[in-house]
């Protein structure tokens, strides 16, 4: 105690403190107090209730157990009582036994008595039941038939408990009531029968299966009642239980099972949309006998049945067999695809399970895969290789198609713009776009996988398609008149390739996510590169086609450009008056003829032909112009003269002129000098000087 009042005073002292920590504050002190005295009051009346309701509750307690005690007491002197009395009446029951005999055979006479009609009746009554049968009247056929049951279980009890090892007597009873079997078999089959047909039934006949499942009942009821009396006694008639509700039950199973394994009208061989055809017949089956289930069958059995509810399981599992054994078929691509669409969307939606008539009671996110993840991911990677290798012949036969007519006599379509093309590109992406249109029905992820492999077998396709574009240009340099359409065949590849580009951003816009554009940079860059080099060869192929035309026109050109420079050397257009003015332009007819020399061989290039000699001539000529030594420019001139011959006199007296320090007679001594000495044509020379005509200078000549 003395603990705890040290800290209720060191915890008010705290709380004071707390309430005194400003001048201003003592004034309130007597209000302080107060308040404290109240709450300390409220506490303590709380604190008394509370102790009191435990000692009320103490009290109780206390006055219960004592009430107990006494009950105990009470029964235990009732027990002994009876214990007493059972020990002072053994030997009286003993001596009883003969009146126990008796009164079991006086059971088995009444139960005899009682069932006399019926035993004496029972050919009759196998009669008017089977008659009963046979007309569909099943209700009044099975209560004369409960009535020879009842009347054989009750006598076979009896004799059982007479004597249970007498098997005469109880077979001598089973074989008089032999035919009571049959009938029950018989009105068990036309059960069956109505169960089996009972979603037709339920439209046309109501009744009847109102009837058939009140039979049921009744016979579960006697089920049990003959097994509560077989645990009590140990006896059981024969052909107990019959279990009739669970037979009911497997019927359906199996006539749902049936049902839909009989939905296969068609074989792939007969019908390539065979599985499609199909699967819809499932469908509509399924979802009609669902609806008729809730509506009309559902109102024919009772609650406790869950009949709807069976159904639904027995057609889910009926349906996912099914959907196993079509899995298992060795099923093409689109085969595959029909089948998980359904399986994956079409199971679910409101065109089945989904529908709005079967809800609440359909939960379609209760429903499991028909099929396991597993045998999806199987089938999804089956479809992904077929995809692959079918993509792949799809790509070549529309490579091959586009080549044909790459040697057609007519020209390419054009466009609205006028533009040639052709329709390969439309051929492919069409493609493309109907597998993915096709994969997007199953999963987004698939529709992903799919865009991937179209882009993939997409860059190999360009490759092949660039590679063909350069066999074709070969093959037309072979046989420059084949094929006739060469060069808007080329266009129209070359159009082709922005036609690519275009629907490959397209295609990447409408079916890839953006974060996964990122991913296909570097493929998508590949494509660009490869798109962009097939325009570059087809551009470069139709240069070289115009420029091959003009070869012909180039050579001669360059020829003319050559005759004309040289004429206008001989026609004095240049005139020099010393070597400084002759070694400038000598200097700058050599850098012009290598200009001449440059241009024209990028002008012929692959023309095979040798051109540069005719550039080699105003070489030649600027050598003579360049000399400094007048009395080397004889061997100039004849060194001129020898490469080529046709020079003429007159070419040489301009040439000589054109210098301007060659006198009269160092003409006259060079000209008649080369005209006596021998000449050495070059062979592959092409004379050009005789085209060249100059004014004839007036030079006499020596006399003989």
């Amino acid at each position: 105690m003395e603990e705890t009042d040290r800290e209720a005073v060191a915890t008010a002292v705290q709380r004071v403190a707390g309430m005194l920590q400003r001048p201003d504050q003592l004034d309130k002190v007597e209000q302080y107090r107060r308040r404290e005295a109240r709450k300390k009051a409220s506490v303590e009346a709380r604190l008394k209730a509370a102790i009191q309701s435990q000692l009320d509750g103490v009290r109780t307690g206390l006055s219960q157990l004592h009430n107990a005690l006494n009950d105990v007491k009470d029964i235990q002197q009732s027990l002994i009582d009876v214990n007493k009395d059972w020990r002072q009446s053994i030997n009286t029951i003993e001596n009883l036994k003969d009146v126990k005999d008796a009164v079991v055979q006086h059971s088995q006479l009444a139960a005899a008595v009682e069932n006399l009609k019926n035993i004496f009746s029972v050919p009759e009554i196998v009669r008017e039941t089977q008659d009963l049968i046979e007309r569909g009247e099943l209700l009044q056929a099975h209560r004369k038939l409960m009535d020879l049951e009842c009347s054989r279980d009750n006598l076979m009890y009896e004799q059982y408990r007479m004597d249970s090892k007498n098997t005469h007597d109880m077979n001598l009873i089973h074989t008089y009531f032999g035919d009571m079997q049959k009938l029950s078999e018989e009105l068990a089959k036309q059960l069956w029968m109505v169960v089996q047909r009972s979603l037709v039934t339920v439209r046309r006949d109501p009744t009847l299966l109102v009837s058939v499942v009140r039979i049921i009942e009744r016979e579960e009821k006697i089920d049990r009642r003959m097994l509560d009396r077989k645990k009590q006694t140990g006896f059981i008639p024969p052909g107990r239980p019959k279990k009739w509700k669970e037979k009911m039950f497997n019927i359906l199973e199996r006539t749902v099972s049936t049902r839909i394994e009989g939905t296969q009208a068609d074989t792939r061989e007969s019908d390539k949309m065979w599985l499609v055809r199909h699967l819809e017949i499932i469908r509509k089956y399924v979802l009609d006998d669902l609806l008729v289930a809730k509506t009309l069958l559902d109102q024919c059995f009772p609650p406790h049945y869950d009949i709807f509810k069976r159904l639904l399981n027995m057609y889910h599992q009926a349906l996912s067999t099914r959907m196993q054994e079509l899995a298992a078929e060795d099923l093409e691509a689109n085969e595959i695809v029909s089948l998980l669409t359904w399986v994956l969307n079409t199971y679910k939606s409101t065109e089945m399970m989904g529908n709005s008539e079967l809800s609440p009671e359909v939960d379609v996110n209760s429903l499991n895969l028909l099929i396991s993840q597993d045998v999806v991911d199987q089938l999804l990677s089956k479809y992904m290789s077929t995809l692959t290798s079918n993509i792949i012949g799809w790509l070549r036969k529309a490579l091959e198609t586009d080549k044909k007519d790459w040697v057609k006599e007519t020209e390419p379509e054009a466009d609205q713009d006028g533009y040639y093309q052709t329709t390969l590109p439309a051929i492919v992406f069409q493609m493309f776009e109907q597998n993915l249109q096709v994969a997007a029905q199953i999963s987004e992820d698939l529709k992903t996988k799919v865009l991937l492999l179209c882009l993939q077998q997409m860059n190999s396709f360009l490759t092949r398609y660039k590679d063909e574009a350069q066999l074709y240009k070969e093959e037309h340099l072979k046989n420059r008149q084949y094929p006739q359409c060469y060069v808007q065949y080329m266009i129209a590849v070359i159009n082709n390739c922005q036609t690519f580009k275009e629907s490959i951003i397209s295609l990447k816009r409408k079916y890839l996510k953006v974060e996964l554009e990122d991913t296909l940079s570097s493929s998508h860059a590949s494509m660009d590169a490869i798109l962009d080099i097939i325009a570059k060869e087809g551009c470069s192929s139709l240069l070289d086609e115009v420029f091959m035309d003009l070869e012909t026109m180039t050579v001669e050109a360059h020829r003319r450009v050559v005759v004309e420079y040289i004429r206008a050397i001989m026609l004095k257009r240049i005139s020099f008056k010393n070597a400084e003015e002759r070694k400038e332009g000598a200097e700058k007819m050599i850098k012009e003829a290598e200009q001449f020399r440059f241009l024209f061989k990028k002008l012929a290039a692959g023309s095979g032909e040798d051109t540069e000699g005719l550039c080699d001539i105003i070489e030649a000529i600027a050598e003579v112009i360049k000399l400094t030594d007048p009395s080397l420019l004889y061997l100039e001139v004849s060194t001129l003269v020898s490469k080529y011959p046709d020079i003429r006199d007159d070419h040489i007296a301009a040439l000589l002129t054109v210098r301007g320090d060659a006198s009269r007679d160092m003409k006259q001594t060079i000209i008649e000098t080369l005209d006596q000495g021998p000449s050495q044509p070059n062979p592959n020379y092409v004379p050009i000087f005789k085209e060249i005509t100059v004014p004839t200078l007036t030079v006499p000549k020596l006399l003989k």
